[in-house]
């Protein structure tokens, strides 16, 4: 990762990834690493921006505890105002929703699994680059203060490279299960081993398919894939499809509790 990358006021841009290394069951695969989001507010108590994210997130699929003590770690002039957590939907609601709405259906706690991104690091996309633009970059270079830097979203969102990264996760978990978050994890990392399925909807859209196990072999080694839908679908996290929502409402009510157990 470049060393350089910055958030706005200077934060740098850290490498989010697994920290407990011991053997998990299970291993669960996401798109990229969410951030610390703060308001930004002018002295005059004017919201600048409601939601702007300003450090990575302490860990992977961070839950938003803590956030208004990483905030207060950031420094800047007092005459550009002040910093203050976002509202809770913007800081670790799909760390929320992964421990609620699929760990624990399951009957698995934090401690049980190995949490992994297919890319490692926050991500900006255009129209969060958009409002940096027009609040953050001029008064940055007035102020004498750190550029904006955070990378968009990569396309591809994986290369060679980053597979065999996962992949030496994967091995090191020693997980038996591979929970794949959405269509993403399955077109660019799932389907250079298994090219039976390129999207969570290859699966089944359907109550009796819907997050039901697969057998697989990926790099030698034979796992369970159980495909679910990503967090920003099962609660309803901005734009979001309510045939997925509904199809994961139906799993967590009835058949959660036993995929692990079959």
């Amino acid at each position: 990762m470049t060393p350089t990358w910055t958030f706005p006021f200077g934060q740098p841009v850290r490498r989010v990834v697994q920290t407990d290394r011991a053997p998990k069951r299970v291993f669960v695969l996401g798109v990229y690493a969410s951030a610390v989001h703060a308001c930004w507010k002018e002295p005059n108590n004017k919201t600048i921006v409601k939601a702007l994210a300003v450090a990575s997130e302490p860990y992977i699929f961070w839950r938003g505890d803590n956030a208004e003590a990483i905030i207060q770690q950031i420094t800047m002039p007092q005459e550009l105002g002040k910093l203050s957590p976002a509202n809770r939907q913007y800081n670790g609601p799909s760390g929320i929703a992964l421990n609620e709405l699929i760990l624990k259906p399951l009957g698995l706690g934090c401690t049980d699994v190995w949490l992994c991104d297919l890319v490692p690091h926050s991500c900006v996309n255009e129209l969060q680059k958009a409002a940096i633009n027009r609040t953050y970059s001029g008064i940055a270079e007035s102020h004498g203060l750190a550029r904006h830097t955070v990378p968009p979203v990569p396309l591809p969102l994986t290369d060679e490279i980053r597979r065999r990264e996962i992949l030496d996760e994967l091995h090191e978990s020693g997980a038996s299960t591979l929970i794949l978050l959405g269509d993403k994890p399955i077109k660019w990392f799932l389907r250079y081993f298994d090219d039976r399925w390129k999207r969570l909807a290859d699966f089944g859209r359907e109550n009796e398919s819907y997050g039901r196990l697969q057998r697989t072999c990926i790099d030698g080694k034979e796992i369970a894939v159980l495909p679910l839908a990503h967090p920003r679908q099962i609660a309803k996290l901005g734009r979001s499809s309510v045939i997925w929502y509904n199809l994961h409402q139906a799993w967590v009510g009835n058949y959660a509790g036993k995929v692990l157990k079959s």
